[in-house]
């Protein structure tokens, strides 16, 4: 990044933080080196730049507005809702990997995780979300011992 492209963007993050209009031309005006509007908007990098920040505002200005509607204790009540909501939600996801990962377990104690596989194996992106949120295990699954060599071993703790 050049060195003008660098002021600018600290000039935009400035009149973002004061909630200046961000305008090519009220850049041009605070930047030190590129005093026409023309240099931002000609340049593809610049004019980019621009309009993300712009958009930016317009993001910051739409939120600011619909908290400047509510009263104070409302957007705290407000907030302390969702912040409540969110909290919920995120015991509620662990509660649910917790509850998929004992399914597994299950499943593959009794030989048949190879079914379970076939069934998602056409959903891999479900999959794939799984094992990022640490819902998939990946432990060693052996079978379970048939109902015959089971009922040996105990006759042999009988002896």
């Amino acid at each position: 990044m050049q060195d003008h492209d660098h002021k600018m963007r600290e000039i935009l993050e400035t009149m973002l933080a004061t909630d200046q209009a961000i305008t090519a031309r009220a850049v041009a005006r605070l930047h030190p080196s590129l005093t026409a509007a023309s240099s931002i908007t000609r340049n593809q990098e610049r004019s980019r730049l621009l309009a993300q920040y712009q958009e930016r505002q317009t993001e910051y200005r739409r939120w600011r507005g619909r908290v400047g509607k509510q009263s104070g204790a409302d957007a705290a009540a407000a907030l302390e809702q969702k912040e409540h909501r969110i909290v919920e939600l995120e015991h509620n996801t662990q509660l649910l990997i917790a509850s998929h990962l004992a399914m597994l377990r299950a499943v593959g104690a009794m030989g048949g995780f190879s079914k379970w596989a076939q069934f998602y194996e056409q959903y891999r992106d479900v999959r794939e979300k799984l094992a990022a949120l640490g819902a998939i295990t990946d432990a060693t699954v052996s079978a379970m011992p048939t109902e015959k060599h089971a009922t040996r071993r105990a006759d042999k703790k009988r002896r």
